[in-house]
């Protein structure tokens, strides 16, 4: 797990002060414009359509079947069928894309950024894009729910969480989580408050690579981000091989594979307390984050998913506090600063952070 604490003056001036060997990445990852993500492959299949055959799709059905569009096979082949066709296009339904069954350039970039593990269909049932207003309110909706609504009981209002005490977190971590949490609580009637006891802790929240035993398995840097279980589990895994950056600007990091840990955790808070994605690309449960973008702020179709499972805060005025999003600025959706120095300088400016760890 690499955090990294970044102000706007010490990095303009490059000075080996604010270089911390704790907060910030190894050379290894400096610089990840020469590093494939995880998914980065799947670019090889832009404008493939039924019929085609080409060495690796059967990867891109494994996708599919991870995030529920298809079912699940022991046999995917690299031949485009009729099934990964029909996953496609339920996919550009989901994502507000043309509808064409066709690997098209938008669906791919749409498909290679990186996102929560939580599947987009659960049961072969799909809301992402319902557009079906909630009883109550008059705009259209977009969330979804898991199967059956499950949520946190009446009695169970006051939820308290806890960090698995081997990731050792830094305080600046944790009150990334604490003001996550907040964004909830805001909006609904319910409290959520830190304990020491991983134990008796209503929410548990860790750090985890690879293979950690739910099914779920994290594949590295990028890809999928974390993911989190159903009320009551409480259940909350963050991928340990990430760049996570806990405080800093986004658009001042040099590091275009850098996340931010509290936009993600907004949003798993979010599968926490019941809601499923949503189709709303402004929305916190919007299934995908692009890395270098921050995004905190609850959307109306985030509060009105929330607030259908438990009711308003009765000091809610139906506007939550401000925080201006940084959003991404390429058609790869990560903003990186740097972009016209070239690669010859992003590992000179690489080396030289290598140098002062």
């Amino acid at each position: 797990m690499r955090f990294q604490v970044l102000a706007f003056a010490l990095l303009l001036s490059l000075s080996p002060s604010f270089i911390s060997a704790h907060f910030f990445p190894n050379i290894s990852s400096l610089p990840s414009s020469i590093r494939n993500s995880t998914w980065d492959s799947f670019y090889d299949f832009a404008g493939c359509k039924q019929g085609d055959t080409v060495n690796g799709l059967q990867k891109l059905k494994q996708y599919f079947q991870r995030f529920g569009y298809m079912a699940t096979a022991d046999n995917y082949t690299d031949y485009f069928d009729s099934s990964l066709e029909s996953a496609i296009k339920t996919y550009q339904r989901n994502f507000n894309l043309n509808i064409s069954g066709e690997l098209d350039g938008k669906t791919i970039q749409q498909i290679v950024r990186p996102r929560c593990g939580n599947a987009d269909i659960i049961n072969g049932s799909s809301t992402m894009n319902s557009g079906k207003p909630p009883a109550g309110f008059h705009t259209v909706a977009h969330f979804s729910f898991f199967p059956g609504m499950p949520r946190w009981p009446a009695n169970r209002r006051d939820l308290t969480y806890a960090f698995f005490p081997q990731n050792q977190l830094t305080q600046e971590a944790k009150n990334a989580f604490s003001r996550a949490f907040a964004r909830w609580a805001e909006v609904i009637p319910m409290t959520f408050t830190e304990t020491d006891s991983i134990g008796t802790a209503d929410i548990r929240i860790g750090f985890f690579s690879g293979d950690h035993g739910d099914g779920e398995p994290f594949d590295g840097v990028l890809g999928t981000l974390a993911h989190a279980f159903s009320p009551p589990a409480g259940h909350f895994h963050l991928d340990d091989d990430e760049d996570w950056l806990i405080d800093g600007d986004l658009t001042l990091l040099p590091s275009i594979s850098a996340v931010d840990l509290e936009s993600v955790a907004v949003h798993e808070i979010g599968h926490l307390l019941g809601l499923g994605h949503s189709s709303v690309e402004d929305a916190i449960m919007f299934p995908s984050i692009s890395a270098g973008t921050r995004k905190v702020q609850l959307a109306d179709d985030d509060i009105q998913g929330v607030q259908t499972l438990y009711g308003s805060n009765p000091d809610f005025n139906g506007t939550t506090s401000s925080s201006p999003p940084v959003r991404e600025s390429d058609s790869s959706g990560a903003h990186y600063p740097f972009a016209s120095w070239g690669v010859g300088a992003l590992l000179a400016v690489g080396y030289f952070f290598s140098l002062m760890l």
